[in-house]
């Protein structure tokens, strides 16, 4: 008996704008399950956007008009967490974590390193203090875990790596971090599918019509407790879908 769920993850680079591209159609053309944004950039009563069958859950950044993410589901959970419990990581609506009898499923939007690397250090105490807080979980009940994770692990993973090696997203620094994490009990579903799969990107810049062009990065990631590899039954990047320069990344997953 097959208990197939589908998760959608998505960075819409501004919740309000995507709206005018078309968001509500592609909801619920995608249908699925849970549906996890980053980067909404919104406050509170912006937009009141709902979806018959869902119950939405926000966390909004104390700065206008920055980061913030949302989950919108099917399933009404046991308990909802905003954050990772670290006051100075807790003020950009960065995490959101939902609670069910047999999973956690959280969101985040990982903090950029920025140009010239100068949120680096930062960045490098929040993937220590984020990977504690996952294992935490870990170790109650398998977790999966979705976002916009800013680091294209491996040179597979982006266009240019030779160019980009110390640019924000494919420092050596973060992406040891991710590995540290994937070795910490988790796994990158859609590698665990495709491990050699080349040219399939979910982030393209605005610039250069690199869309055009395919010259992007693979930077959302949906990463599972890797006791679930057994349940995972597919893994999709749909680079067929505009209203963003992310995206929609997908897992379906046998719960």
């Amino acid at each position: 008996m097959q208990n197939n769920m589908k998760f959608i993850s998505w960075n819409v680079n501004g919740l309000r704008a995507c709206v005018q591209k078309g968001f509500g159609d592609i909801f619920k053309e995608l249908d699925a399950d849970f549906f996890c944004l980053q980067e909404t950039k919104m406050q509170e009563g912006q937009l009141d956007l709902q979806f018959e069958g869902y119950e939405s859950y926000w966390n909004y950044a104390e700065k206008k008009g920055y980061s913030g993410t949302a989950i919108y589901t099917r399933h009404k959970p046991l308990s909802v967490a905003y954050g990772i419990g670290i006051d100075h990581h807790d003020l950009e609506g960065r995490v959101i974590t939902l609670e069910y009898s047999d999973f956690y499923m959280v969101t985040v939007y990982t903090p950029n390193s920025q140009d010239e690397l100068k949120r680096l250090d930062y960045r490098m105490t929040w993937e220590d203090d984020f990977r504690e807080y996952l294992k935490g979980l870990d170790s109650k009940k398998p977790v999966i875990v979705c976002g916009d994770m800013n680091v294209a692990h491996k040179e597979i993973d982006l266009k240019n790596p030779k160019t980009n090696r110390r640019n924000p997203g494919f420092t050596d620094e973060e992406r040891d971090k991710f590995t540290s994490l994937l070795s910490s009990g988790f796994t990158d579903t859609f590698r665990h599918f495709y491990p050699d799969a080349e040219g399939i990107y979910s982030w393209w810049s605005y610039r250069f019509k690199a869309r055009e062009k395919n010259t992007g990065w693979r930077i959302d990631y949906f990463l599972t407790s890797s006791r679930l590899d057994d349940k995972l039954v597919s893994a999709a990047i749909h680079t067929e879908i505009f209203g963003s320069d992310h995206c929609p990344v997908e897992v379906v997953i046998d719960l």
